[in-house]
């Protein structure tokens, strides 16, 4: 039986395509981009997440530790990374939630159920169910069986991609689809490896062919100062996407919300300085889409 690993289930969603949705985050995704607010999604495996503030230091951790993965420090449980097993044990003792166990594995059956529960939301608000990630592809077959089951019962779909796949998975699923929320991070191939890890071609061609199937996608665009707000990697977009068949852009400001989360992971922010672009400069950007023809807005 196939599954798939799921970051978090999110209800009355409104941000993620039309209508009241919920919105449904894989875990795992071939980007590590360096702003990325959801840094639990990025391994496709189960994590601990650490909530230092929650923490009482009780110890409980330790003692219910099965293969004696966790010792103190500074009056903190610190987790070796090399013996723990991710059994998830550790959180189920944890009274106070310090330890949160990051990922749960769900058939096609079970996250119909979930989705079916807000089905009334669906209908009154022309609403659906988006996936998202991580990478939703990441699953291109378990993908493929909910968005059957979605599609006899009717409920719009919704994918948000960061397009970094192979088109074999794509086109296991496009036709069933009724909304792509489609990323463009930077045209430049230097600067997207730089700042994401991979190189763009593969998410530019994706792009190009899911165009030509006819699809309805809106690109997604997260504007980060002196990184990808330049007018250069505007003026390439606007050439790029102006040759396709695109229903709107939407420009996404940058911003903090996701930065605790990599301490929780003991993990780096590397853009901890950086300020979220001026309303100015978002406006400046999103003239220069309108003036191009292409239907913009700033936000999602």
């Amino acid at each position: 039986m196939i599954k798939g690993t799921v970051l978090n289930i999110q209800k009355y969603s409104v941000h993620d395509g039309p209508g009241i949705r919920t919105t449904i985050f894989f875990k795992g995704c071939p980007l590590k981009c360096w702003w990325c607010h959801n840094p639990e999604s990025h391994k496709g495996n189960h994590e601990i997440m650490f909530f230092k503030e929650r923490c009482t230091s009780c110890g409980k951790c330790i003692k219910r530790c099965l293969n004696d993965a966790i010792t103190m420090k500074d009056g903190y449980p610190i987790i070796n990374e090399d013996k723990c097993k991710l059994c998830g044990k550790c959180s189920e003792w944890c009274v106070n939630e310090a330890l949160e166990y990051v990922g749960k594995d769900v058939t096609a059956e079970n996250l119909m159920k979930e989705i079916l529960k807000d089905e009334v939301f669906y209908e009154q608000s022309n609403g659906g169910v988006t996936f998202s990630g991580g990478e939703p592809l990441n699953y291109a077959d378990f993908l493929n069986e909910v968005l059957k089951r979605c599609k006899n019962k009717g409920i719009h779909t919704a994918i948000e991609t960061s397009g970094y796949t192979n088109w074999e998975n794509f086109n296991k699923i496009y036709n069933k689809v009724d909304l792509f929320l489609y990323d463009i991070k930077l045209m430049n191939n230097e600067k997207h490896k730089k700042y994401t890890g991979k190189e763009n071609n593969k998410i530019l061609e994706n792009l190009k062919i899911l165009s030509e199937k006819d699809c309805n996608i809106i690109i997604r665009m997260p504007i980060i100062a002196g990184i990808n707000d330049d007018d250069n990697h505007i003026d390439e977009t606007i050439k790029y996407i102006s040759k396709l068949n695109i229903i709107e852009v939407n420009l996404l400001p940058y911003h903090k919300m996701g930065m605790d989360k990599y301490k929780r992971l003991n993990l780096s922010y590397r853009l901890s300085g950086m300020e979220k672009p001026s309303d100015i400069r978002m406006v400046e950007l999103e003239q220069k889409f309108k003036d191009a023809g292409i239907k913009v807005k700033i936000g999602g």
